[in-house]
């Protein structure tokens, strides 16, 4: 049986073997109401259009190439599969659904402009 180990908040490990193509997201908290950049309150009821969703990355499989686990990445998450593991909600996509992976603010710069 899978276990989630008790890691990282932002990319909790799970012990669990993927197959092919295929990554273990962990979906960020969607939260009910949003606020725009100029402060109106959107409620959460509110018809959108196509929205995507960002998710964490716990597991990939062997032919996964330009994503790697803790990579916070963007889908779209209509139409893709759900599972729970120890009380958690993963989705479970091909690395093709990936739409954009963020970058890490932690570049290695000198402090130097020239």
């Amino acid at each position: 049986m899978p276990a989630a180990s008790g890691g990282e908040e932002t990319a909790p490990e799970v012990r669990i073997r993927m197959l092919h193509d295929r990554l273990l997201v962990c979906p960020e908290k969607e939260a009910g109401e949003r606020t725009s950049s100029a402060g109106i309150l959107i409620p959460a009821t509110a018809a959108v259009g196509k929205r995507l969703a960002w998710g964490t990355v716990s597991a990939a499989g062997p032919l996964v190439r330009q994503v790697e686990i803790g990579d916070s990445v963007l889908y779209d998450p209509d139409g893709l599969s759900e599972v729970e593991l120890e009380a958690r909600t993963f989705v479970l996509l091909r690395e093709r659904d990936v739409h954009a992976i963020a970058e890490s603010d932690t570049d290695e710069a000198t402090g130097l402009y020239l």
